[in-house]
């Protein structure tokens, strides 16, 4: 709740920016928590999405703010955050405060000499227009490092996969000539790197933790690889799912339509 002090020169209300902060910071971190869950991500998914700690992400949704850092860095998490979700994360973060100044809020409004008025207004316009220059630059800084990030990764994960042999092809007889997508419908009883590639497309690749479910379709084929096959369950055409290997080998799999008759 807002507490309401009494100011010096008047009897106006005053709030601190840090309880407008608070308060902001429940409200969209609610937004985001409803978000997440009506898509079906866990935190753990999201913090593959967005590169930033479990730990910050969970302080965000239960609108912890002495765990998060500077209020301008704050603005740039919520941003990511409701970017990965699919959401406009720059007009969604736009409404969190990032000033340190108290604001006055008045019940009714008094005329004021304009000599009272008009150097401390252009003095906040500039403020204003000085953080906003700070976070675009701090959310696009945060954007290039984890792209740069993900490459490395990607990098480091192609490099440390073992060469396989010819991958195990799995016709599948209940899909006609006719054109018709097979499906797959992946499970992870451990956690697993993984890559899909659906008619010569990749699809996905990262690592997923334990408990993730995912579907992925194709009109041709499938091709699904992994770093933990016994701990990743595959589901053709929804009939029932069976490991992909052995447990912590690397296996590539092949799920094709079934050309002829």
């Amino acid at each position: 709740m807002m507490k309401w002090q009494k100011s010096k020169d008047d009897e106006q209300p005053v709030v601190s920016v840090e309880q407008l902060q608070a308060e902001m910071l429940a409200s969209l971190g609610s937004q985001l928590w409803v978000t997440r869950t009506e898509q079906g991500l866990s935190l753990d998914e999201m913090v593959v999405l967005t590169m930033i700690p479990r730990r910050l992400l969970q302080a965000i949704e239960e609108g912890n703010l002495d765990d998060l850092p500077e209020p301008i860095y704050i603005r740039g998490l919520i941003r990511q955050f409701a970017d990965a979700l699919g959401l406009d994360g720059a007009e969604f973060a736009k409404t969190f405060p990032v000033g340190s100044n108290r604001l006055n809020l008045t019940r009714g409004w008094k005329p004021k000499p304009l000599g009272q008025v008009l150097r401390p207004f252009h003095l906040y316009v500039l403020y204003i227009g000085l953080i906003i220059c700070s976070v675009n630059g701090l959310s696009q800084l945060l954007n290039n490092a984890a792209i740069e990030a993900n490459n490395i990764q990607s990098t480091e994960k192609a490099q440390i996969q073992p060469k396989q042999t010819q991958p195990e092809l799995q016709p599948v007889s209940n899909i006609s000539s006719n054109g018709q997508a097979v499906q797959i419908g992946v499970t992870f009883k451990e956690k697993s790197w993984i890559r899909v590639v659906a008619d010569g497309k990749t699809q996905f690749e990262g690592e997923l933790p334990e408990g993730t479910q995912r579907t992925w379709k194709a009109q041709d084929h499938l091709t699904v690889k992994a770093d933990n096959a016994g701990g990743v369950l595959v589901s053709v055409n929804k009939e029932q799912a069976k490991p992909m290997g052995d447990p912590g080998k690397v296996k590539e799999v092949i799920v094709a339509a079934k050309t002829g008759t």
